[in-house]
Order: C-alpha cells, then structure tokens, then sequence
C-alpha cells in the first residue's frame, strides 16, 4: 500500500474536505478525490460519506483512521529522525505565530535562515486565530500570554513587557500625562481584548498597583494597526515590548510611565515555542527554535 495516500487519508480526515487538502498541496481537488476512491477500491470499504456540503467519514473510515492515524504520525516521525542523523535540516518546516509577532520578529530572519539551510522549505502561517497543531500539520507555533492547553509541549522564549505609547507630537500636546490616572481622561487606542480594552494595571517600584479605566474610538485587532495609529498621534496604546521598542530607540513613541511596569492582564506575560505532543523533536524545529532564542534570549 503506497504510504503517501495514507497521508492523504488522514489529511481528509483531519481537514473534512478534498479541497482543502488539496489547496495545501497545491492540486487539484480530482487528483485527491481519485486516490482516496482507490484506496476505498483496494481495501472494500467505503471511507467517507459524500454529499454535496459536507465529507465526513463513514464507521468503517473513522476506525481505519483511529489504527493509521498512530502509524503515519509513525512513520513521518521514523524519516525525520533518520534525517537527522546526517545532520542536515531538510524538507518542510511549518510555522504559525499571530500577525504582529510574525511579521516583526520572525520574518526579518528568514532570509539568513534560509541561506543557512539550503534544503529547508519555511512554510509561515500567519494568524491571530489559534491553530489546532494536529490538524494543520504544525511543527511549531509561537503563542503570546498563558497557555491554556496542557496537552502540548511548551518552552518559554522570551519574557513580554508591555509599554504605555504615544507619539512625541500627542504629548506636545497633551501636557497632562504626569500619573497613571491621567490615562482615563485620554483617547486611548484599543485591543479587543478582555482588559486590554477595558483596564490597564499599573505596578510601582514600590509593588503598589493600580487598575486604570480606559476607553477610546479606535478599537483595532491588530498590534501592529495599533502602533501605526499611536505614530500617527491618534492616542495611547498599550503595546509589546518587542514590537514597539525599536520606536521608542528611534524617537517615533515614547514609552509614557517607563518607571512602572503595566499590563493588561498579569505581569508574568511570555512568548512560548509550542510543539505538539510527541517525544522526538526534529532537528529542523530545533534548529529553528534556537534561532529565535539566540535573537531575542541574548
């Protein structure tokens, strides 16, 4: 039995469609559709239930996965290893990180990773929605805050501090800035996010905190909308540390309450390399995770 189509199998499986499959591997959807119906033809069985809006598998189908499932989880696991042992990061690396992080700190490193691994294909899926790592065939993500599933491994990467922005031209004008309090009477510029756009805690260097009401018009789902806004003197913005502190270096922002910590949620925040659960990391994944650690852990 050829392994690649009960690769295949379990892609649909995963997927519940041929053509979305087929859109990952870059085919046309017939093309998937005629091997699977080979396999059916080869073992006598029929997989999956047809019908014009949806594609799901039959009894048969979902017992044949839950037994090949393990074995081509197996088998990919057994050619990455073997792989490894020369020592050469080879085939396909796939990535997912939100929007924000990706484009600011993993994209500008890719073209020197790239270089250095000739015969690694990067595949970055870029989105603010939480990938199933399983299902879209990550070999690992990048995920910002607390971590809610216990069943994947998780390795902290960088601590994430969060800073109080404004251009130098609102607080030209603005000259009424001297206190965390001062926040509530401002346009703020907001996240759609529990506490991010409601309240933004402040912490002394005396461990005091205080909770701070904020409101504004401009409420944007992307960090780095929000930071363009706040350059372009709209308001205040809550913003990461590593996505906003190259503006503070180069005068476009100005980190307002530098001498207290603030977030929007807790203090412990953290970016995290997520892999999913299984024993065996591959060289391509570590290879990948230790350029991250050396450009932002140093």
């Amino acid at each position: 039995m050829d392994i690649s189509v009960l690769k295949l199998f379990v892609e649909v499986v995963r997927q519940g469609s041929f053509a979305a499959v087929a859109r990952d591997r870059n085919v046309d959807p017939s093309s998937v559709s005629r091997a699977i119906a080979s396999l059916e033809t080869e073992l006598g069985i029929r997989l999956f239930q047809r019908t014009t809006r949806q594609l799901s598998p039959t009894e048969a189908g979902t017992l044949y996965y839950e037994r090949v499932e393990p074995l081509e989880e197996e088998i990919q696991l057994a050619g990455e290893m073997a792989a490894d042992v020369v020592e050469r990061p080879k085939g396909t690396l796939r990535v997912t990180a939100s929007v924000a992080f990706g484009l600011t700190c993993i994209v500008p490193l890719l073209s020197a990773f790239e270089a250095q691994y000739p015969e690694l294909t990067v595949e970055l899926l870029l989105t603010d929605a939480v990938v199933d790592l399983f299902t879209e065939r990550i070999d690992v993500a990048i995920r910002l805050g607390k971590l809610e599933d216990s069943t994947l491994i998780a390795q902290r990467l960088m601590p994430v501090h969060y800073r109080v922005c404004a251009s130098p031209e609102y607080l030209a004008k603005h000259k009424d800035l001297q206190t965390p309090d001062d926040i509530s009477r401002h346009e703020c510029l907001l996240f759609p996010l529990a506490g991010f756009r409601s309240q933004w805690t402040f912490r002394d260097s005396a461990g005091q905190m205080s909770e701070v009401l904020v409101h504004g018009r401009t409420v944007i789902s992307n960090a780095i909308a929000l930071q363009q806004c706040a350059i372009a003197n709209m308001g205040i913005a809550l913003l990461a540390n590593w996505l906003v502190d190259p503006d503070i270096a180069a005068g476009r922002l100005v980190d307002i309450f530098a001498n207290y910590e603030v977030s929007a949620t807790d203090f412990s925040s953290a970016a995290w390399l997520v892999y999913p659960s299984r024993n065996y990391v591959p060289l391509k994944v570590k290879v990948f995770a230790e350029l991250l650690k050396q450009a932002y852990c140093s």
